[in-house]
């Protein structure tokens, strides 16, 4: 559900044709996490769960990405795919060769397992940039309401996951995956303007824009009207002078 909740917000930019305040950020790290998930678990092994989500959650935010470089102006594409590069090529393919060359068995578990927990908090905090947004411009509009519910809902999911199976790399992200969550969710509560209050304001705009200019004619009239009448009078006043 965390993977499908954007959704709403790329089809918003399919419509639109453009990514407008949105970020990439969040899906690029969160692919890379899936990634490293899906690495995580075929060493360990017994973790089907594991591997069946984030084998669908790279596809998913492969999806994402794809679409957001598409519809993205050309600077944000540019910064954008250097990200890509550098952190879903380069990073993910070092830590694989290197955990593969220089450890194995329990150890290599280990040192992945606490990197996929370095990441997974990255995962949860890559919306801080967003929140930020959120709190310098008092509006919500690119902060999906959806996306951070799903991502609380699905950071207790996983918690209890984690404590069933007894692995601390997937109980202790998420702790702090829920905090975050619900930090979003309170900004959305206090930011989110109420839908009567956006519409009475689009009216207010769209009345002013109407009866601006008729306010301006009527004014300009008025102040040709003075004039004329002064110049008559003053012609009147030159014609009754004695010669």
């Amino acid at each position: 559900m965390v993977f499908l909740a954007p959704m709403s917000t790329f089809y918003r930019i399919y419509k639109k044709r453009s990514t407008e305040g949105f970020q990439a950020v969040p899906y690029i790290v969160a692919l890379f996490s899936a990634m490293l998930w899906l690495y995580y678990a075929f060493i360990k092994t017994n973790v089907l769960l594991l591997i069946i989500i984030n084998s669908i959650g790279c596809v998913i935010e492969a999806i994402y990405i794809a679409v957001f470089l598409a519809y993205a102006h050309k600077k944000a594409r540019v910064h954008a795919a250097k990200i890509i590069i550098l952190l879903d090529g380069g990073i993910f393919s070092a830590i694989v060769l290197s955990t593969i060359l220089l450890s194995k068995g329990d150890t290599r578990v280990k040192v992945v397992g606490w990197i996929c927990v370095g990441f997974a908090v990255c995962v949860f905090a890559a919306p801080l940039s967003i929140m930020k947004l959120v709190i310098a411009t008092k509006s919500v509009e690119f902060m999906p309401f959806n996306l951070s519910f799903f991502l609380t809902i699905s950071a207790v999911a996983w918690f209890f996951y984690g404590l069933l199976i007894k692995d601390l790399y997937v109980m202790l992200p998420n702790v702090l995956g829920f905090l975050f969550g619900l930090a979003q969710m309170i900004l959305y509560v206090i930011y989110k303007k109420p839908g009567g209050n956006k519409k009475v304001d689009e009216k207010a705009v769209k009345k002013n824009i109407a009866v601006k200019p008729a306010a301006i004619d009527d004014e300009q009239k008025i102040m040709t009207e003075e004039w004329t009448n002064q110049v008559k009078d003053k012609m009147e006043n030159d014609n009754m002078m004695p010669v």
